[in-house]
């Protein structure tokens, strides 16, 4: 019987001091954790380039780069925006504690540090963290088009599906297109508070369009977008569907057919699995009356391009 070893947490401590360096370590590798050092807010940006660690203990109060910049930089990389920051410094009026959290942390505790209550607050932390991971891999396996930003229109993470039909459509940097466009469509409703429930339509590069609909608030400054694309010309669907009297989905499928994308795009750009694509297609096929794709997208362009669609 082969006995699974858990794998060991790996806690990054960013302190200016040695002695709290030191404290911290000897604490935390008294737990059974990997523990990673840096003395400054820069050597912390390095690190997390090469290794990414599962928590992050942050000084506020540093020469240069201070804890509250590191941790705006942090929560700007991609590969660690999930990592949770909890803050540890002497400063305790309320706008420090605010500043700190306005910054990315997730949590603070004032100097000097009490082992017990730091212990506590970092199994609650990354508890939290473990859920909030699953269910975005549980998303990613179901493959969701969605897309997470806070307040300010940064992105926070995106499933691979979405990141893949933004790379398709929007072409260069697509998840800075995106959130430039929800950031402006945020400031005309009043702020992205107001954006639940509604829709809107991008363009996103030539012909293309990605439709957008708000899903509301996940968690604090946290909001969810579905993504999907939109039909190159609505004008288009409704001509096919008129002329082969076909249900709205299968003139999507249709019309993505005629520009020559695969089943496997066309599943990622409906929200569809490949089977379902398969499935529209085979009825597809009997109204129009052809045995494959090819011919299909034939009829299709054919009649697209004849003046009045006939």
């Amino acid at each position: 019987m082969i006995e699974l070893v858990p794998a060991r947490e790996t806690v990054l401590v960013v302190d200016d001091s040695p002695e709290a360096l030191g404290f911290l370590t000897e604490a935390m590798e008294a737990e059974g954790r990997t523990v990673l050092v840096a003395s400054s807010g820069e050597a912390a940006l390095r690190i997390v380039t090469r290794v990414t660690p599962d928590i992050i203990l942050m000084d506020a109060v540093m020469p240069g780069m201070d804890g509250f910049e590191t941790c705006r930089r942090l929560k700007a990389m991609a590969e660690v925006s999930h990592v949770p920051v909890i803050f540890m410094t002497g400063l305790t009026e309320t706008e420090h504690v605010v500043h700190a959290l306005e910054s990315g942390g997730v949590d603070y505790l004032s100097k000097p540090i009490d082992l017990d209550e730091l212990r506590a607050r970092i199994r609650v932390h990354l508890a939290n963290a473990r859920s909030a991971q699953s269910a975005r891999v549980a998303l990613d396996a179901a493959g969701r088009h969605l897309l997470a930003l806070s307040s300010a229109s940064k992105v926070l993470w995106a499933t691979p599906q979405a990141s893949r039909l933004l790379q398709t459509q929007a072409g260069t940097d697509p998840m800075e297109t995106i959130a430039g466009l929800v950031r402006d469509w945020a400031a005309a409703q009043g702020g992205i508070a107001r954006l639940s429930g509604e829709t809107v339509t991008v363009d996103a590069g030539p012909g293309q369009k990605v439709q957008l609909l708000c899903l509301g608030a996940i968690g604090p400054d946290e909001y969810l977008f579905r993504l999907s694309s939109a039909a190159p010309a609505a004008q288009d669907e409704a001509v096919l569907r008129q002329h082969f009297r076909l249900t709205q989905r299968e003139s999507e499928v249709l019309i993505w057919i005629a520009r020559g994308k695969p089943n496997r795009d066309i599943a990622e750009i409906l929200g569809l699995s490949p089977r379902t694509v398969n499935k529209h297609l085979e009825q597809v096929y009997a109204k129009l009356g052809v045995e494959n794709r090819a011919s299909a997208a034939i009829k299709a362009t054919q009649v697209l391009q004849s003046p009045l669609g006939l």
